[in-house]
């Protein structure tokens, strides 16, 4: 879908909630599309409120799931346990007071999402292979969460599984979480059907005509 789609979908949730803002957990319960999307796409959720024209509640009361998503978004990004300093540089999103207001201190910050990250969805099937479900039905969304995101890049030790690069060893370095077997082609969003590319390898998947992640 389109950055348009999703943040008309946005408008709509508030306006038949009729508030002038959308929690991700409710979003989550009558949304057309998987709220991770929306803050992949913009960056967090309340940079996806700001694009749809809607407010934004208590800023400063920033939820666990934004806090562990940024933390995913860094280590990600460095390959590699970000460190507190790493807070106020970019792609972070958030400083460091929510998280010494939340958990008193970044070591228990980091304690805390990675137990998040090692937990299993609740209800879902993201830890099975499913790969090619029976007459077109789809059994997972085609976004991983953030808990199997991170599930994904832990397994492949944050480097591509095609290249071996890391943006632990070499800078400028992007990690992709990608299907194996394409969503395209009945690929599920599952641990067994994901794996680490770097973007070159990424693309280059694409150019030649294995289809897109």
């Amino acid at each position: 879908m389109s950055d348009a789609e999703l943040l008309e979908d946005l408008r709509r949730v508030a306006s038949n909630l009729g508030k002038t803002t959308v929690a991700q957990k409710e979003y989550r319960l009558v949304g057309l599309y998987d709220d991770s999307t929306a803050t992949r796409r913009f960056g967090s959720w309340n940079e996806a409120l700001k694009a749809a024209g809607l407010s934004i509640s208590n800023v400063l009361d920033i939820g666990d799931e934004d806090l562990y998503e940024n933390i995913l978004t860094l280590w990600q990004h460095y390959g590699r346990q970000p460190r507190r300093r790493e807070l106020a540089l970019q792609p972070s999103r958030i400083s460091q007071s929510p998280y010494l207001r939340r958990f008193q201190t970044w070591n228990a910050a980091l304690e805390s999402f990675v137990s998040y990250g090692n937990a299993n969805d609740s209800g879902d099937l993201q830890t099975t292979d499913f790969s090619l479900p029976s007459k077109g039905a789809r059994r997972t969304s085609r976004d991983p969460s953030h808990r199997l995101r991170f599930q994904v890049l832990q397994r492949d030790r944050f480097a591509c599984c095609s290249c071996g690069a890391s943006p632990a060893t070499k800078a400028g370095v992007e990690l992709h979480v990608d299907h194996v077997t394409p969503w395209s082609k009945g690929g599920e969003t599952t641990l067994a059907n994901l794996q680490t590319l770097c973007s070159k390898c990424n693309l280059g998947k694409g150019a030649y005509g294995e289809g897109e992640g």
